[in-house]
Order: structure tokens, then C-alpha cells, then sequence
């Protein structure tokens, strides 16, 4: 087994690895945790714990998803609201976790409602032993507009909140931010006035996944209804990867230290959060899937990626891609790449053709009597809609053909 050095360092803090269960039900209590820490996560972000005076009263069912042709859980919807638990007991299992394993990352999220419940929990979770404190400012499904998503939409709000924070505790602390917004960067700027030391991203987004046909209400149905509430899963990853890349490259921020959440379910996902930025890692709908085991499938994924990149150090990697994603009105133009159809591994379907007449450009002609495919180069603008939709995979980038008038020169373009 290949073994390259997976240990990060996020606020001051050193993870034996970038993985971490993120604040929701797959780290709910002592034991859930202690599992995760056994079966090798580098540390965990125990449920947000809100005030005392908070009563949590959850609906049920509470889950939906969604499907694309066979492939079940391509998004999450969840209706879950922060620990159920008293206040007491989250206070005495984060104790506990930190008591039976010292040398484990433990990280307390907290969700208050005013200032000084944001600061007296911060101080009780630190008096529990928590390595870094996570504010969650973001969740979709509160019943209390005065907190979750609602607060992470207010940027004077989320400063005051985490200088709230800072006056109770000395921990390292991110924000967790809502993606229910059109500009995050605000939001995140705010938050580091106020104290925060890094960033959470992103939170559910908020969502309808399915409505019943028949009785005509979103699903999950609660008594005859339903409401809008958080989405996660594969699906939400290209959400995520925005709103991290525009962190990172907005003035002052170049340099932001960013835990990545959504839509983590394999190596390759993982290694594009870092690659855009990320440091640490936190998962929940690929353990709703898989279990805790995952990691080890993504831990050695990430490992091989290492070795094939040449890199000892998981950190020779975080932000590598963020000079190379630009605005879109720099990206150079000068060019069409038309596609290369394999005819040795085509099989003859007719996808291509189809998707490229119906949705595209009527570049790709169809040989009735061959069944075979081909490019009309007269016709064809280079999008590749049709490398897409292949089964098979037989349709590959091109030739490239320098646009008339251009100056730039087929040889230095880089696919």
C-alpha cells in the first residue's frame, strides 16, 4: 500500500488526515464519534449544540432524495435540525471523546440565538476540552429565524456573533457558511473582522427535491405536508467548488484557510476541495450511504493520487488549481476544438448524433447503412456535447483549429 503523509494543519491545528465527519447526524453522540475516530477519520465536528433554552422537536420522516436514471442518492434533502440532546449531555460526551482520546481532533459546533448565548456556549465547550469551535451559521431548517441560514445571510450580524465567540473562547474558530446567498464573500470578510480564524463551506442548500404526483406536497410528507429544507450529496459539489474558488481569489482572501463541506464521497472529490483550497474535509451523506468505512477508500485514493502527482506532503497540494480558474471573460477564445470519434469503440448508438441534432449544432451526421457517426467540421463549434453523452467514452477532444483572424498557435494550446 502506498503511504504518503496525509497530515494537515488547519488553524494551528494538526489532523493526522484531512477527513472529518461535519456537524450533523453522523456525529450525534459519543458513540458515533468514537467509531469514527477508531476507524481512522482525522477528526470530527460534533451535531451543533444550541442554547439550553432551545427546544428541539423534529418532524418525521425527515429525509428525501434524488435519483438520476438508476443511480439512487444523487441528492439529499434533509429536514434535521441541530442535537436533540440536552445541552448537558452533548457538554458530557464531548468531555468524554476528548478524555478517551487525547490526541483526536474534536471540534464543537455551536448554534446560539443572541450574543451572550454565543459566548457562553463557546466557553463551555472549550471547558469540555474541544480542540477548535465551528459556528454554525447556516442552517436551512431552523425554526427560530434567529438562527442558522437567516444569520449567515447578514454580514454585521455574523461579526457581531463572532466577536461574541471570541469573547468566550481563545479556540481556533471557523464560520460555517450558508451557500443561500448570492455573494459569500461578504459574509466570510465579516466574519474574519469579527474574530473568526477560517471558513466553513458550504451548508445545505435550500430545497424541494421530489413532489408526490398524486398528493401533491413535497416529499418528505409530514402529516399531509412538507417545507423547504436542506439539500447535500454528489449534487451539491459544483456549488461548493464555487463558493470556495471565489473565496480564494477575492481581494484579502487569497490566503483563507477553508474546511470543505459538500458532496465529498470519493478520493477525486476530495482532491478537487483541496486542490480549489480546502485544508480539512468534513462528510455526511457519503457516511449516510457507506458508513464510517469510507474514509478508507478515500484515504487510500488520495494516497495514489499523491504518488502520481509526484507530492510527499498533502499540504504541496492545497490551492494548486485556484490560478488556473479565471474569469470567464479571460478565457481564451481564439480557438474550436472539434471532436475525435473513435470509430474502434463506438457502438453504434445514435446518442451522439441525436443529442448533437437536437441539442446542439446538427454537426454530427449519421451513416444509415454503417450506423457510424461523423463530424461535419463546417457545421461543428467545438462544444463537445456529444464526448458527453457517449456510453462509451469513444469521443475525445480533437483537433484544435485556430479561428480566423487569431494570432495564437494551435501548438500552445493547452487541453
Amino acid at each position: 500500500m502506498v503511504k504518503k503523509d496525509l497530515s494537515i494543519t488547519f488553524l494551528g491545528v494538526k489532523f493526522p488526515n484531512p477527513f472529518c465527519l461535519s456537524s450533523s447526524p453522523v456525529g450525534n453522540c459519543y458513540d458515533m464519534c468514537k467509531k469514527a475516530y477508531e476507524v481512522g477519520w482525522g477528526g470530527v465536528v460534533f451535531k451543533t449544540i444550541g442554547p439550553k433554552s432551545y427546544f428541539i422537536d423534529e418532524v418525521s420522516p425527515r429525509f428525501d432524495k434524488l435519483n438520476k436514471e438508476n443511480t439512487p442518492f444523487v441528492g439529499f434533502k434533509n429536514m434535521e435540525q441541530i442535537a436533540e440532546h440536552s445541552l448537558e449531555e452533548n457538554l458530557r460526551d464531548l468531555r468524554r471523546l476528548k478524555e478517551e482520546f487525547p490526541n483526536q481532533v474534536l471540534i464543537a459546533s455551536i448554534m446560539g440565538n443572541d450574543e451572550q448565548t454565543w459566548e457562553d456556549l463557546a466557553r463551555m465547550v472549550t471547558e469540555c476540552g474541544a480542540d477548535m469551535i465551528e459556528m454554525n451559521l447556516s442552517c436551512p431548517q431552523m425554526t427560530s429565524h434567529a438562527m442558522g441560514s437567516d444569520v449567515g445571510s447578514n454580514p454585521e450580524l455574523c461579526k457581531k456573533y463572532c466577536q461574541a465567540v471570541k469573547r468566550g473562547s481563545k479556540l481556533p474558530m471557523m464560520a460555517k457558511m450558508t451557500p443561500n446567498i448570492t455573494d459569500m464573500v461578504p459574509v466570510a470578510k465579516a466574519c474574519l473582522e469579527g474574530g473568526a480564524d477560517g471558513i466553513a463551506a458550504i451548508n445545505t442548500i435550500k430545497s424541494i427535491c421530489n413532489i408526490d404526483l398524486d398528493k401533491k406536497v413535497g416529499l418528505p410528507i409530514v402529516d399531509g405536508k412538507s417545507a423547504i429544507s436542506g439539500y447535500s450529496g454528489k449534487a451539491v459539489k459544483p456549488v461548493a467548488l464555487r463558493f470556495i474558488q471565489q473565496m480564494r481569489q477575492a481581494d484579502g482572501l487569497h490566503d483563507l484557510e477553508i474546511s470543505g463541506i459538500g458532496g465529498i464521497e470519493t478520493w477525486e472529490d476530495a482532491a478537487e476541495f483541496i486542490l480549489v483550497g480546502a485544508k480539512t474535509l468534513q462528510v455526511t451523506t457519503a457516511i449516510m450511504q457507506y458508513g464510517y468505512r469510507v474514509v478508507e477508500d478515500m484515504k487510500n485514493g488520495l494516497q495514489h493520487y499523491m504518488e502520481e502527482q509526484g507530492v510527499d506532503h498533502l499540504e504541496d497540494l492545497v490551492g494548486l488549481a485556484n490560478k488556473n480558474i479565471i474569469p470567464a471573460e479571460n478565457l481564451n477564445r481564439d480557438y474550436i476544438c472539434r471532436p475525435n470519434i473513435d470509430l474502434d469503440k463506438c457502438i453504434k448508438c445514435g446518442r451522439c448524433y441525436i443529442s448533437c441534432y437536437d441539442g446542439g449544432h446538427q454537426a454530427i451526421e449519421w451513416d444509415e447503412e454503417k450506423r457510424e457517426p461523423h463530424c461535419n467540421t463546417d457545421k461543428c463549434v467545438g462544444c463537445l456535447l456529444c464526448g458527453h453523452v457517449c456510453p462509451v467514452h469513444a469521443i475525445t477532444p480533437g483537433k484544435i483549429t485556430i479561428k480566423p483572424g487569431r494570432k495564437c498557435k494551435a501548438s500552445d494550446i493547452k487541453l
